[in-house]
């Protein structure tokens, strides 16, 4: 299988796209060179895996008959300060809200996503260390 995309440079650094079906502008801030019209692109990283990960997890607590009220996923990266600025490390941090929530399938539907079902992660833990926490809150 083979995924493609292709960006159409409009001005100065910024660049539109259409992603199944949805378009999307990335460019970069002004201090650059950039006009700020849409996001930078090394974020779209930590989005990628929030987004994987967050498909995965809600796929699997759905299967194992967890009820959740709401889930939160935040990604946090560390960058080199030097150029290129490449992510050194990320941290994934899921909060769940809901009741009584069975804390050990929570742990498992994220270890399944993190071990078996989301490329995002299989591909970025290959260069970086990704680590990953659990939090829950009542609805």
């Amino acid at each position: 299988m083979k995924r493609e995309i292709s960006v159409d440079w409009i001005d100065g650094l910024a660049f539109d796209t259409v992603l199944d079906g949805h378009k999307i502008t990335i460019d970069g801030p002004e201090e650059s060179g950039g006009k700020n019209k849409g996001a930078r692109p090394k974020p779209f990283m930590l989005l990628a895996l929030a987004g994987c990960t967050g498909m995965d997890v809600v796929s699997i607590l759905k299967k194992m008959k967890v009820d959740i009220k709401g889930l939160n996923i935040k990604v946090e990266g560390d960058m080199e300060e030097e150029i290129p600025k490449t992510f050194l490390s990320m941290h994934v941090i899921y909060t769940f809200k809901g009741d009584d929530l069975p804390v050990d399938k929570l742990e498992k539907a994220v270890e399944l996503s993190k071990e078996k079902y989301c490329g995002v992660s299989a591909m970025l833990k290959k260069v970086i260390p990704i680590t990953y926490e659990i939090i829950t809150e009542s609805a």
